[in-house]
């Protein structure tokens, strides 16, 4: 692991005006250091907002949580990269599994936006993860193996440029997570499907999303399959996410 990820999704929250006076908090506490980057995906409406406060801040990405394939045209409610982009994203989120289940996204769709990430020169944050009832029937690890198959098709240059999220659906918001151990099983099949496309375990990267917070952040990271965690809900508050993107492994 050549670096550290906390990545922040704040979901349908954060305003513009929300969102700066999180990050006049958080850039008060957050101070830069080698080899830790901060991911923080607003919505679409906060782009612009974020990447303005960010801006002598290198370190700190913006990303989108959604975008379309297409570059403009009559698709009312999409967001294109081109649009990101003049927000001041560089990433966004692919896969996330609201948008697979809430809003039917299918592992085609999810190539798609890859693959258009890919080309625009953005990083794909490409999102996996079952459900309990998938967990409880053992079917883990071929259930994130299937929604990796949105990447068929994709040399290893292209993979290796794309940052992997392992999110147990039965995690998000609920107060569960995986342990460590459990999250290394799952990074560690996908470390095996990308040696398998010919990508080296050093240009892997693969956070833990669900559940994450303070209590629980310094364990997970301390797991050598987990590069990082993406986390919702606890990087809405600026103290909290402060604290969060300071732990360290053991």
């Amino acid at each position: 692991m050549s670096k550290l990820i906390f990545a922040g999704n704040w979901k349908m929250n954060m305003g513009p005006a929300a969102a700066r006076d999180f990050l006049k908090v958080f850039l008060q506490r957050y101070k830069k250091e080698s080899g830790v980057e901060v991911w923080i995906f607003p919505p679409a409406s906060s782009i612009e907002a974020v990447a303005r406060e960010v801006r002598d801040r290198p370190e700190i990405v913006v990303g989108a949580q959604h975008v379309y394939w297409e570059e403009s045209g009559a698709f009312t409610g999409e967001t294109s990269i081109p649009i990101i982009v003049d927000a001041g994203a560089r990433a966004a989120l692919v896969g996330h599994s609201e948008r697979r289940h809430i809003f039917g996204e299918t592992v085609e769709d999810t190539g798609r936006r890859a693959r258009a990430l890919l080309d625009a020169g953005l990083t794909p944050v490409f999102c996996v993860g079952e459900k309990l009832e998938q967990r409880e029937a053992g079917h883990t690890e071929a259930v994130v193996v299937a929604q990796l198959g949105g990447l068929d098709g994709l040399n290893a240059s292209q993979l290796s440029k794309i940052v992997f999220a392992y999110e147990p659906v039965w995690a998000i918001g609920t107060g569960k997570n995986a342990t460590p151990a459990d999250a290394a099983q799952v990074h560690a099949a996908i470390h095996n499907w990308m040696a398998g496309r010919g990508v080296a375990r050093r240009d892997v990267t693969v956070l833990y999303g669900g559940s994450v917070k303070p209590e629980n952040v310094v364990s997970l990271i301390s797991e050598p399959t987990i590069d990082g965690v993406l986390v919702g809900g606890a990087s809405l508050e600026a103290a909290g996410w402060a604290e969060i993107v300071a732990a360290r492994p053991n």
